[in-house]
């Protein structure tokens, strides 16, 4: 006779009319104290001890059983309704895409707990000639912070995109710097351009563009205080931006610059142009549309291009964030240290700045060619010439 299963280890029988092994499980109580049951049907006993093992598991981990049948893409649209409170708009709209677009076509219909890593790596190797490394990136963090969703409320185990990487995905278009030749071709033509002002900065003073459209006029000082101790040149404060709050990426981000000659006529030009149409406020916006309202990235890159047409730059190759890659890359070939360009574009290492943003203009570097010439520049050598000479 076969042994009586200790209480609490779910039972397993036979039904006759079903022709089904049936798996039971207690799960609980409910608060009149009656107990609740889950049960599965199986075609062979095998089957039905695998699903009760498998019961009992969750049981003991504290999941909730009665929610086995939840799918990826239930948990993913219930994440983006309550997980996401606090976001700013542009990211919810920006997380919902992403997830709708690339993660519940794919993985929607799998059952939460029946996903495995394989699911999640197929999934990101079917868009990975579609989407930027980056975007995988971003794919493969909204389905991991959804799975943490559903794993504090008790509705899986393990979070199993927590052991994917995202892929390699489609190449971009690199970003690039100007030459000084056609640094100086863009400034010329956008003097008298309405984003005249905009473009020097971002080529001068090497701003982001998101501070840029965030600048107000009494964060800018085109007078400065040459005669106090020590001077103040003219100067912008960049201490906020279009992101969400204000506020810069970062702390570092935040910080005063000191105005170049050309920055301050530029600005100088600007500012008498929008007083003669009335736009003028001395805290309003610095750069804004025909209107008076905020400029968004893109009436920015739209006036990019026009510019650059003027200046006789194919418009198509470039973007407006290639002035702040331009200012980096100019320094540096100008000789500024990596940490005085990191400061002056708010980094907090020269990594990202060596790494991203330089690009080195010459096509031979020759500095160490020239110092190690100097120091090795031995009296022999020196002995032989004049014996030449002679």
């Amino acid at each position: 006779m076969t042994a009586r299963r200790n209480r609490g280890d779910g039972g397993i029988h036979w039904d006759e009319a079903r022709q089904r092994w049936i798996v039971t499980v207690t799960v609980g109580y409910d608060s009149r104290g009656k107990r609740r049951t889950r049960r599965f049907s199986a075609i062979t006993r095998t089957e039905a001890n695998r699903k009760l093992k498998e019961l009992l598991r969750e049981v003991d981990l504290g999941l909730d059983v009665t929610q086995g049948g939840v799918t990826v893409g239930e948990v993913i649209e219930s994440w983006l309704a309550h997980g996401l409170h606090g976001r700013a708009p542009g990211t919810v709209e920006q997380n919902q895409h992403l997830a709708r677009a690339h993660i519940v076509p794919l993985i929607g219909k799998k059952r939460l707990r029946e996903l495995r890593a394989h699911d999640v790596d197929r999934m990101l190797g079917a868009r990975r000639h579609q989407l930027s490394t980056s975007t995988l990136q971003r794919v493969l963090s909204i389905l991991r912070r959804a799975i943490r969703w559903a794993e504090a409320r008790d509705l899986v185990g393990r979070n199993v995109a927590l052991l994917c990487t995202a892929p390699t995905g489609k190449g971009g278009r690199p970003s690039k710097s100007m030459t000084l030749d056609q640094a100086r071709a863009l400034l010329t033509a956008s003097a008298a351009d309405p984003l005249g002002a905009y473009v020097t900065l971002g080529m001068l003073i090497g701003v982001r563009n998101e501070e840029l459209r965030a600048l107000t006029w009494d964060h800018v000082d085109l007078t400065g205080d040459p005669n106090s101790d020590p001077p103040v040149p003219p100067h912008v404060r960049v201490w906020r931006s279009v992101r969400a709050g204000g506020d810069t990426k970062t702390r570092l981000s935040r910080r005063t610059l000191a105005l170049p000659a050309h920055a301050v006529e530029a600005l100088e030009r600007h500012r008498a142009v929008i007083q003669q149409l009335g736009r003028y406020d001395e805290r309003g916006l610095v750069f804004c549309t025909s209107s008076g309202t905020a400029l968004d990235s893109a009436n920015v890159r739209r006036m990019f291009r026009n510019v650059c047409t003027k200046a006789g730059l194919e418009a198509g190759e470039w973007t407006p964030r290639e002035l702040r890659h331009s200012f980096v890359s100019l320094m540096s070939d100008a000789g500024v240290p990596l940490e005085e360009i990191a400061r002056l574009v708010g980094h907090g290492s020269t990594k990202v700045t060596e790494t991203v943003y330089r690009k080195q203009l010459r096509p031979i570097l020759t500095g160490g060619t020239q110092v190690m010439d100097t120091l090795f520049d031995l009296p022999d050598q020196a002995a032989d010439e004049d014996d030449r000479e002679s």
